[in-house]
């Protein structure tokens, strides 16, 4: 079996991304569209797809065009292996290579609850122990061998974590055990870090960094329901200042960081330039210059 080492060092720096999913040119932004109007501010785009839906015109025009894509998957529960089937894996595997994905990634949640249902979908944290981040990585390892693709497991955002373990200690669990890489949501930690009473940048000094291959920024408010306090991670154009600090303390302790990725895809193209400027700043395209996918 390939090691990590191995495998990102054929992964391809893809830059500053945009992120979309099925049919979102209509009602938010076109990257082709931002691509030409701003041709230095976004390099590449990530997909959100699932079965049910597919591929849209977007993204198959977007990759047509020999644009660069990844595909963050909506519709499997990694953490759950009976919901890991042979139809799910070679029907995403059929889809990414449709659209030339560099790797697959996609919050290492729940995206549903029992068996699929047609419109049924939601978003629910693991459980925050050691049986789950192995049961997670086992769903890694085998969606790699059977696609041939890197999967990057996601942090995902939630009001309530079950568990014991910080969520950094969870998925240092899981990218050893499975090899593989992470995609670190610096918005989804901010969330978890506020809903525990820590600091932003609480366990980051000792989480292997060099295992965090994609990182994605958000926009998200501080919201009070009956005195409860939370963050909701609603992708305004304005990430949080907790946000900026954790991808600021992360991007020069990275070192096999190749992309970064904005959700800001159901806002007013206008209101987004200034992050992904920031966003460019940041994180140059030459950053890692001369490394080329295999």
């Amino acid at each position: 079996m390939t090691s990590f080492a191995d495998k990102v060092q054929r992964l391809p720096h893809l830059g500053v991304g945009l992120s979309g999913e099925f049919n979102i040119a209509a009602k938010g932004i076109d990257v082709s569209w931002l691509k030409a109007a701003y041709p230095d501010l976004v390099h590449f785009y990530e997909y959100g797809g699932d079965l049910e839906r597919g591929l849209d015109e977007g993204v198959r025009r977007w990759a047509a065009a020999g644009q660069p894509t990844t595909y963050h998957f909506l519709d499997i529960n990694l953490e759950e292996l009976l919901d890991l089937d042979s139809h799910w894996i070679a029907r995403t595997k059929v889809l990414a290579h449709e659209i030339n994905a560099a790797w697959l990634c996609g919050d290492a949640g729940r995206w549903h609850f029992g068996l699929r249902e047609r419109g049924h979908g939601m978003l629910m944290p693991p459980i925050l122990c050691q049986e789950s981040a192995f049961e997670t990585a086992v769903s890694i390892q085998q969606i790699e061998t059977e696609t041939g693709l890197c999967v990057l497991p996601e942090n995902p955002p939630a009001v309530i974590y079950l568990g014991d373990l910080h969520i950094l200690d969870y998925f240092a669990l899981v990218t050893d055990k499975a090899d593989c890489g992470l995609l670190l949501d610096c918005a989804h930690l901010a969330i978890f870090q506020q809903t525990r009473g820590l600091t932003p940048l609480t366990a980051l000094d000792n989480f292997p960094l060099e295992r965090v291959v994609e990182m994605h920024v958000a926009g998200g408010t501080l919201t009070e329901v009956d005195g409860y306090s939370y963050i909701e991670d609603d992708h305004s154009p304005e990430p949080l200042a907790a946000t900026w600090e954790i991808l600021e303390y992360v991007i020069p302790r990275a070192k096999n960081l190749k992309a970064i990725v904005f959700e800001c895809e159901h806002n007013a193209p206008e209101a987004c330039l200034d992050v992904f400027a920031k966003l460019n700043t940041l994180f140059p395209a030459n950053r890692h210059e001369g490394v080329t996918a295999s």
